[in-house]
């Protein structure tokens, strides 16, 4: 991991010396040695990296290193805040002379020059410690898959699923026997499936629950995540959400609408406290055959706590499904032992078949040939991973990757990490090897899964903007960064290193998640390498680097600023998955996120909607405040699942750094000086209003318009005065494009003509909220070569006017148009 730190922090600075070669004036030469110290470190770190688990020296040089890259990254950040608020403080006093300016800015060069010498001569000291102590034979490079590119999407082979074992196929026909079976009395019924982790149990129950009789045999159906973080109210909301509101999510989808006629009745459920809830739920599965899944239960617990509300007497069939790890759970929920499913271990033909299936995928064979001596080999690697489906996959993902030679499985073979397996349920060695073979820049990607809760369900498209705001996607020539981003996320899948969870209508990964196993590793990983910090796991009086910090629950249990007060680096990523972060807990942050990078703030907790700013009655809302300006690094800033009216105030002009801003179904108002944050790629804001630019405003600042936003890829606003004339034409790279509650005002010909230059969109979806009686739809023939779905909505009183033909959208395959239509062209 500190091969990573230092390649990304050295391609930084390459960034900044180019940009801001007037900035760092005289000092730029300390500068560049830095940055070539830093690239030689790069080349040494390749293979330390992965030893310093063997070796307490190899381990100690590469945390120096680490924390004097972080150091640096610190002092050059501080530098480019400090010119930024002089600049700022400048500007208002511009009857000053410019030798004032220079005067005032000397201390900062100053300081930043001496910063800069002291860490240049610590790295120098800390590689001379290299062959002081004998660490060159110890670091010398080997190969690895660190140098090989991940392969671009043309030659991605088929994905080997864990579905294809043939346990799973034969246990998938006997409990869904046993969940469809007629019972003598109209009780509910428990199902179990047990097994050890890595055996595919909840593979297993999700191949059930998604078959096609399975879904039509139950009036009602819920799957929920259990974990080890278990909280009865959670699990018993998530239910009654699923079963009483089923099409509530999907209509909210489709029709890119905040509000759906139920959302009142299931805030009414949010509030309710959990024996209320419970009843609610009872009541409403009496008169059901119902269908809940409980997946990785971990305590009898759970199901003590839950059973008073899943009404025995149901309708006739009613059937819980649990998955745990042990046994004794099952027995204790099942009532008879002929509805417990115990998944088994893979023979050793199995095992044999199902990674050679996962080792040579792609390779146009389903049996290849093999030597005798690689398949001696290969079968003394298999026997290693004791018949775990999990182990198996993702050691043959890792030699997917290799040469199939004698020499490059015989490496792995020898490899080290086997000794951290231990006892038969232990696959840690095997899993820690393909973690450990990973290049740098995946093994970031990697790690960065597990700042997700257990049993998280992540959108591919939020972790890959998330990805890109840390820095971990290497440039690839002229390819898109988001393109090289969704390679990475193939190849951690072709490795079965994360699980694609969804898929979208073309087939891309809509959602990932990640084996519980494999988050142990991740989360152990983290925190040996100062990766990220989990709130809830921290001890406040231990002094820490803390980089990135992830809050799951709430903020009661720990001081947080004394954790950071303690920190020896500057804050550069908050996540928080908590709704329940007060203006107090947002306070007490204040001084340690000046450098912050990215800032996450969703609502996973149902119920709580809190967010840590002021209220505004005229607003109606929060207001963010006007401090958050000053985070002129911020390259990723998301606030999302609260329902709460949120207004931008118009210092978020200042964020030029920013990529991507992701208000989620938030009903915001933006300052219209969002468009000068020209380094925007990611614009997610659909149900938000951007304010219009007064005549004066222009005249002392100049036009701000959405054409300058020319990186732009993903647009998702409310329609307005904005879309007048020919600007949103200009955003040639744009990929998606959401326009909701657009009125009469925005259909003039300029605007479709708009439409008709966007020659790179996949998705368009069109929201129209006003009458209109006299155009039809499409005013002339048109064809879309690769449209392979049309949602159109029937129930508003709204027609909207002639589109231009999408012969020149090669690349369009979702298309949604919301209004009433006259007819369609032939």
């Amino acid at each position: 991991m500190a091969e990573g730190t230092v390649t990304f922090f050295a391609e930084k600075l390459s960034n900044l010396i180019f940009q801001e070669a007037s900035v760092f004036g005289e000092v730029e030469g300390q500068i560049k040695l830095l940055r070539n110290e830093l690239e030689w470190m790069g080349l040494f770190l390749t293979d330390a990296d992965s030893k310093r688990v063997y070796n307490k020296r190899v381990k100690l040089w590469v945390n120096q290193i680490r924390s004097a890259t972080h150091e640096a990254e610190d002092v050059i950040d501080e530098f480019i805040l400090n010119m930024d608020h002089r600049k700022r403080r400048l500007n208002t006093l511009k009857f000053l002379p410019t030798c004032v300016g220079m005067i005032d800015k000397l201390p900062f060069i100053h300081e930043l020059d001496s910063r800069v010498k002291d860490i240049n001569a610590m790295i120098g000291a800390i590689m001379a410690n290299r062959s002081k102590y004998g660490l060159e034979v110890l670091t010398a490079s080997s190969s690895s898959t660190a140098d090989q590119a991940v392969s671009h999407k043309e030659q991605r082979a088929p994905v080997v699923e864990e579905s294809d074992v043939v346990e799973i196929i034969d246990g998938a026909n006997k409990v869904k026997q046993m969940l469809m079976m007629k019972v003598e009395t109209s009780t509910r019924s428990v199902v179990s499936i047990v097994g050890m982790g890595g055996l595919g149990k909840t593979t297993l129950a999700k191949n059930v629950y998604n078959q096609r009789d399975v879904q039509e045999h139950f009036d009602c159906k819920a799957w929920v995540y259990v974990s080890q973080e278990f909280r009865a109210r959670e699990i018993l909301l998530a239910i009654a959400l699923h079963v009483m509101f089923p099409d509530d999510e999907e209509k909210r989808k489709i029709e890119e609408i905040r509000e759906t006629p139920s959302d009142e009745a299931k805030r009414k459920l949010e509030e309710m406290r959990e024996n209320e809830l419970g009843e609610k739920l009872c009541e409403f599965l009496g008169e059901k055959k119902y269908l809940v899944v409980m997946d990785d239960v971990w305590s009898r617990e759970v199901w003590n706590s839950l059973r008073l509300y899943l009404p025995e007497e149901a309708k006739d069939g009613s059937k819980v499904l649990i998955t745990t790890r042990n046994q004794e759970i099952a027995l204790h929920a099942t009532s008879s032992k002929a509805f417990i499913y115990e998944l088994r271990i893979m023979n050793d033909d199995e095992s044999w078949q199902l990674f050679l299936k996962k080792a040579f995928r792609g390779t146009g064979t389903t049996t290849p040939t093999l030597t005798m001596e690689l398949e001696d080999l290969g079968k003394k690697i298999v026997t290693k991973c004791k018949g775990l489906p999990l182990a198996i996959v993702v050691l043959g993902g890792l030699l997917s990757t290799k040469e199939k030679t004698k020499e490059s499985w015989e490496k792995v073979l020898l490899s080290r990490e086997w000794h951290l397996d231990q006892g038969l349920e232990s696959c840690t060695g095997i899993l820690a090897l393909s973690y450990n073979d990973l290049p740098y820049y995946l093994k970031s990607c990697f790690l960065y899964c597990g700042i997700f809760p257990e049993d998280y369900e992540i959108e591919a498209w939020h972790l890959i903007k998330l990805w890109l705001a840390e820095g971990f996607i290497q440039r690839r020539g002229k390819e898109r960064l988001e393109d090289i981003a969704e390679d990475y996320m193939h190849e951690l899948i072709h490795r079965s290193l994360i699980q694609v969870a969804d898929r979208r209508i073309n087939g891309r990964v809509k959602s990932c998640r990640m084996h519980d196993l494999l988050r142990d590793l991740v989360v152990s990983q983290a925190k040996d390498a100062n990766f990220f910090e989990v709130h809830e796991n921290m001890d406040s009086t231990f002094p820490i680097s803390i980089r990135r910090l992830v809050i799951h629950q709430n903020l009661i249990n720990h001081d947080i600023s004394q954790c950071l007060h303690n920190s020896s680096s500057r804050l550069r990523s908050l996540v928080s998955f908590s709704g329940t972060m007060g203006k107090k807990s947002w306070g007490s942050l204040q001084e340690h996120i000046k450098l912050l990078t990215v800032l996450n703030l969703s609502d996973e907790e149902v119920g709580s909607h809190v967010l840590p700013w002021d209220t505004d009655e005229e607003v109606g809302g929060h207001v963010l405040p006007r401090d958050i300006g000053q985070l002129i690094h911020l390259k990723f800033l998301c606030i999302k699942g609260f329902r709460s009216h949120v207004k931008l105030p118009s210092s978020i002009g200042r964020l030029v750094n920013l990529q991507s801003l992701d208000l989620g179904g938030n009903d915001c108002n933006i300052p219209h000086a969002i468009w000068k944050l020209k380094k925007l790629r990611h614009l997610e804001c659909r149900f938000s209003k951007v304010s219009s630019q007064s005549r004066i405003n222009k005249c002392v600042n100049g036009y701000l318009g959405v054409e300058q936003l020319t990186n732009l890829q993903t647009l998702a606003l409310e329609g307005g005065s904005w879309l007048e004339g020919d600007g949103l034409g200009k955003l040639t790279q744009l990929r998606s494009l959401t326009l909701s509650r657009c009125s009469n005002s925005c259909l003039k010909t300029e605007f479709f003509e708009s439409i008709d230059k966007l020659t790179t969109l996949e998705f368009l979806n069109l929201h129209f909220t006003e009458g209109y009686t006299k155009e039809t739809l499409v005013n002339r023939r048109g064809s879309m070569r690769e449209k392979k779905n049309v949602t159109i909505d029937h129930h508003n009183k709204t027609l909207l006017p002639g589109l231009m033909p999408f012969s020149h959208h090669a690349y369009l395959y979702e298309l949604t148009l919301l209004g009433m239509l006259e007819k369609l062209s032939e």
